[in-house]
C-alpha cells in the first residue's frame, strides 16, 4: 500500500494526500501539523474534480481556527466553502458556532437554521443549537417548536427539555 506521504515525495500538492494526511495528524491529536496541510490546501486553486476535498479542508480548517479563537479567519474559510457550495450544512453550522461566541445569537439562528434545513432537520446537534439560539434571541415560539422537532426524532436526547423548551415555555408566560 501507498502511503500518504511517498504520494506527496512524488507529488507535493496531491490534495486527496494532503487532506488524508492532514486527517491522520487530526486522530492523532496533532492540529499544528495538520493546520500545515490544510493551509497549503486553502492556498491551491479551486478544483471541480476534487470538491469534496476543498469542501472537507476549509471546514476543518475553520474548526481549528474556531478552537483557537481566530473567528476572522475561521469565517473568511467558511465564506470560501460557501462561495462554492451554497448548500453546505458544515459550513453554515460553523459560521453559527462564531457567530454564537461572538454572541450574535439572532445571526446565530440565522446561520443554524440553514444548516438545519439543509441536513434536512434530522441532526439533533444543529436542532439544539438552533433552539438555544432562538431562546438567546427571545423567539421563545420557535424554540419550542425546534425543540419538538429534535425530541420527535431523538425523545432522549439530553438537556433539550430542560434547557431549552422548559425555558422557552416560561418565556412565553406573562
Amino acid at each position: 500500500m501507498v502511503s500518504f506521504t511517498d504520494v506527496l515525495e512524488n507529488e507535493k500538492d496531491n490534495l486527496p494526500a494532503m487532506l488524508g494526511v492532514s486527517t491522520a495528524y487530526m486522530i492523532e491529536k496533532a492540529p499544528n501539523k495538520a493546520r500545515n496541510y490544510l493551509k497549503r490546501i486553502a492556498k491551491l486553486p479551486y478544483n471541480q474534480e476534487f470538491a469534496e476535498e476543498f469542501e472537507k479542508a476549509y471546514l476543518m480548517l475553520a474548526d481549528i481556527y474556531i478552537g483557537r479563537g481566530k473567528f476572522d479567519l475561521a469565517q473568511d474559510l467558511c465564506k470560501k466553502c460557501l462561495s462554492f457550495n451554497k448548500s453546505c450544512a458544515g459550513a453554515w453550522e460553523l459560521m453559527g458556532v462564531i457567530m454564537e461566541k461572538e454572541q450574535s445569537y439572532k445571526d446565530a439562528a440565522e446561520c443554524y437554521e440553514k444548516s438545519w434545513n439543509f441536513e434536512h432537520q434530522a441532526s439533533a446537534s444543529v436542532g439544539f443549537k438552533l433552539a438555544f439560539n432562538y431562546l438567546k434571541a427571545k423567539r421563545y415560539v420557535e424554540a419550542i417548536d425546534i425543540s419538538n422537532k429534535v425530541l420527535a426524532q431523538y425523545p432522549d436526547y439530553p438537556k433539550i427539555r430542560k434547557e431549552i423548551l422548559e425555558r422557552a415555555m416560561e418565556g412565553l408566560r406573562p
